[in-house]
């Protein structure tokens, strides 16, 4: 008996498989030069052809990565597919005169997921594929509905056609379960890229005999929020990088009217998925008038610099680096260089928590709304598991001590917990 689990993620994927007994095996991806890693980027290169017909060459994952960086004449990245399947005004994209459906683009990584995948075997048997409780795009069940179609139709493409959901804080608790020998009720908080995911479930060995006879899952409820790591690195972009591009400043209309630089162009910004929206004929020309009109062109000269050049993957590498180096210390040191663009600023943890306050006030507020849902209380629950990357953030952390105890709150296997859970689900399936 085979089973998997595969965790599709915003930011990360990984793939897990369960055989008969024991843990979930976790592939692993090479990096390059002897390195290997147990994510893989969920990201898609696709390489110019000279000959104009069509990318000449598409990659995933690291690979993909490694190989953009390195690239004289940089051809496509395309990253945070996961965040358009909920969105029905995103269907499709032209790449190198070619069109590409959204779901062909997921295939794309899927295969290469697949493929770059070591010490798992070939995918085969029961297969279990992570969802969020809410896509961060969906608006409505019928958007929920379209994802999911999406995701399977996706998965179907790249040659696995027989897949089961299952929401990703249910799969975390199956990991967080695999060596419980006492029962628990435990509150899951999953922190992907794109969304926050939450379930109360009861785990244990009688929860165990309860699903193996056949009986109701003990899963008391589940809640989401489309907000994860992608929005906490938009709001440092915000206040550390969209200044020196322009926000803020004004230019010289053609009725001699000074008015402020548009704001939508620096939304744009704070999702680094959604960069390349700016890289169209139409909007380059509108950023070159914008420059020619700027009191302060210099700033304006920095953004078109980033957008012509799509550097919003190096960009945001360095947003990245900054959020990771608050998580580990008090302050950090914001910088970002290329060509004529340079940005530096120093940044503390506190601003950065006041920063996104809004954001875990969401948090908080959906929490609260599925303990209040499965009428039960903070002191109920016996355990809370954190993970994705974004559990690691302090405030996050912060925001649950307060309110079940650090001595309750665990943690481990941050960034592939889900798709080890999604094996062991698998493998009940199959069982």
């Amino acid at each position: 008996m085979t089973a998997f689990g595969v965790d599709f993620g915003t930011t990360n994927s990984a793939l897990a498989r369960a055989d008969s007994d024991g843990p979930a095996r976790i592939a692993r991806f090479s990096r390059g030069g002897g390195k290997w890693t147990r994510t893989f980027r969920s990201v898609v290169y696709f390489e110019p052809n000279p000959e104009g017909r069509g990318p000449s060459r598409e990659l995933a994952g690291p690979r993909a990565i490694l190989r953009y960086l390195a690239a004289e004449e940089p051809g496509r990245l395309v990253q945070s597919l996961k965040s358009f399947l909920g969105a029905r005004d995103f269907s499709a994209t032209r790449i190198f005169e070619r069109e590409y459906r959204l779901e062909a683009l997921i295939a794309v990584l899927l295969r290469k997921l697949f493929s770059e995948a070591a010490g798992v075997g070939e995918i085969a048997g029961t297969v279990v594929v992570g969802r969020p409780v809410r896509f961060v795009s969906a608006r409505s069940d019928e958007d929920e509905e379209l994802a999911l179609s999406r995701l399977r139709a996706a998965f179907a493409t790249a040659g696995v056609e027989d897949i089961v959901f299952e929401y990703e804080p249910v799969a975390a608790a199956y990991h967080y379960e695999r060596a419980l020998d006492h029962d628990e009720l435990i509150l899951i908080g999953d922190f992907g890229g794109g969304t926050s995911d939450f379930s109360l479930v009861r785990v244990g060995p009688n929860a165990r005999k309860e699903r193996a006879s056949g009986g109701a899952r003990p899963v008391l409820g589940n809640a989401g929020v489309p907000v994860a790591g992608d929005v906490f690195d938009g709001r440092l972009v915000r206040a550390l990088v969209a200044p020196a591009l322009g926000l803020g400043a004004e230019y010289r209309s053609i009725f001699d009217r000074v008015l402020p630089m548009p704001r939508w162009i620096y939304g744009h910004l704070e999702r680094w998925h959604h960069l390349s929206f700016l890289r169209t004929p139409r909007t380059l020309a509108l950023l070159f008038d914008l420059q020619r009109e700027a009191l302060e062109p210099e700033r304006l000269a920095a953004l078109v610099h980033i957008v012509r050049e799509d550097l919003g993957f190096p960009l945001h590498r360095s947003v990245e680096a900054a959020k990771v180096a608050l998580t580990r210390g008090e302050d950090a040191a914001f910088g970002f260089e290329h060509g004529p663009v340079k940005i530096g600023a120093p940044v503390t943890r506190a601003e950065f928590e006041r920063w996104i306050a809004p954001e875990l006030e969401s948090i908080a507020t959906c929490v609260d709304g599925l303990l209040a849902d499965c009428a039960l209380a903070p002191a109920d629950v016996d355990r809370v598991f954190l993970t994705g990357g974004s559990s690691l953030v302090p405030a996050v952390r912060a925001l649950f001590a307060d309110r079940f105890g650090d001595k309750r709150i665990r943690s481990g296997d941050e960034l592939v917990s889900v798709a080890s859970g999604l094996a062991l689900r698998a493998r009940e399936l199959a069982a």
